[in-house]
């Protein structure tokens, strides 16, 4: 079969970066006999700076086709410019697929962002193709919190088009499944987490308690969406607490300038695969400081935490809240609050450390991009099939 994979934020392995969803979800089709193509962005989302890798070339020997579209920078996540840059992004893909000599059999698109999505549906219908809606992010509806409902119609029109067309539709947390439907949608739908590969040495710090600090660990965005302040604030009033931050974003000179002074908390900046799975390794608890309006189901983040065996601190309520809950892995807070932030790093102390990371390693196996992804394999192939109402197109 002729897969096809776009998506024009995650990293890449070759920038140094671990393999993230849509690297692996190739790599499972590849392994699974598929000649696919992956489509990204000649610009780094996470670094905001062009990516500096020959096209066309495959690395790694993962036996897929890497194809970068050439992309407009864009400064912040949130602004103008970004939305223009989707754009440019999806009609350049577009042209750039006019010119394949083989069409797709099987289409999977991210969503965000709706103009790729939206365009790639149109290609694969005019050429008989099952289309695929991979939803990664609830837009327009994290847009809420920062515009009126009416500015985001013609956003919300647009994501309405792509559900209600789509042959199926797959999604990284439950509520986006339930979000599709709210929308109309009655396709096929799949729940795939975030797969990540899995260690198969067990972290050095999981079989027992070090002494004090106890180290929180953050590993992320430093955007609107996730309450750093407050983590912060908390860590500084607690003498054997310390706080690890790597990553970056609009928020950081901020934070930075609010940690000022206060030994007990490091910013690491951006941080390659193995660095990070070393400051991963010499932590004892992941934070997950999150709003509920952002609209995130289950973040990358709890994955990484999950497989490093870490318990996790977590202000997200809804499906992580349940998964913490579910397989005893963390405990969960209301943001905004320095008073509840701290009570939920002495009630995670107060457990039993071992059976905290026994908790994250079970719930690591959700997780496990040797299960996630052969499952979706069988799951898209099969609706590939239906599409086309025979098996031989895809011998």
């Amino acid at each position: 079969m002729e897969v096809w994979i776009a998506n024009p934020f995650d990293n890449l392995p070759p920038e140094g970066c671990r393999p993230q969803r849509y690297w692996l979800m190739a790599r499972a089709f590849a392994r699974a006999g598929h000649s696919v193509t992956l489509w990204t962005s000649d610009f780094s989302h996470a670094r905001k700076a062009p990516r500096k890798l020959a096209p066309g070339a495959a690395w790694g020997g993962d036996g897929f086709r890497l194809v970068m579209v050439p992309t407009p920078q864009y400064p912040r996540n949130i602004c103008i410019r970004r939305f223009l840059s989707h754009r440019t992004f999806a009609r350049n893909l577009l042209t750039l697929a006019e010119l394949e000599p083989r069409k797709p059999d099987l289409t999977i698109a991210s969503m965000p962002p709706l103009s790729s999505a939206a365009a790639l549906s149109r290609f694969c219908h005019s050429c008989g193709s099952a289309f695929v809606a991979d939803i990664m992010d609830a837009w327009p509806e994290n847009f809420e919190r920062i515009a009126p409902r009416w500015m985001l119609a013609p956003l919300r029109s647009q994501a309405k088009r792509i559900y209600r067309s789509a042959d199926g539709i797959s999604a990284v947390a439950s509520r986006y499944i339930d979000l599709a439907r709210s929308y109309g949608a009655t396709c096929p739908m799949h729940l795939a987490y975030h797969g990540i590969e899995i260690p198969p040495e067990t972290p050095k710090t999981c079989n027992a308690r070090r002494q004090p600090p106890f180290r929180l660990v953050y590993v992320g965005s430093m955007g609107t969406s996730y309450d750093l302040e407050t983590a912060i604030d908390a860590v500084r009033g607690l003498q054997d607490v310390a706080l690890d931050i790597a990553g970056a974003g609009p928020k950081e000179h901020a934070l930075r300038e609010r940690a000022a002074g206060c030994g007990q908390i490091r910013f690491h900046g951006y941080l390659d695969a193995a660095a990070m799975r070393t400051m991963l390794a010499d932590a004892d608890a992941g934070l997950v400081p999150m709003f509920d309006d952002s609209c995130v189901g289950v973040p990358y983040k709890l994955a990484d935490y999950a497989a490093a065996h870490l318990p996790v601190i977590n202000t997200l309520h809804g499906e992580t809240e349940r998964l913490l809950d579910e397989y005893e892995a963390g405990t969960t807070c209301d943001a905004h609050s320095i008073a509840a932030m701290r009570d939920a790093i002495t009630r995670l102390r107060a457990k039993d450390a071992s059976a905290l990371r026994a908790g994250a390693a079970a719930l690591a196996r959700l997780f496990d991009e040797k299960e996630v992804y052969p499952a979706y394999v069988a799951w898209a192939v099969s609706l590939g099939i239906q599409r086309t109402g025979t098996r031989s197109r895809f011998k």
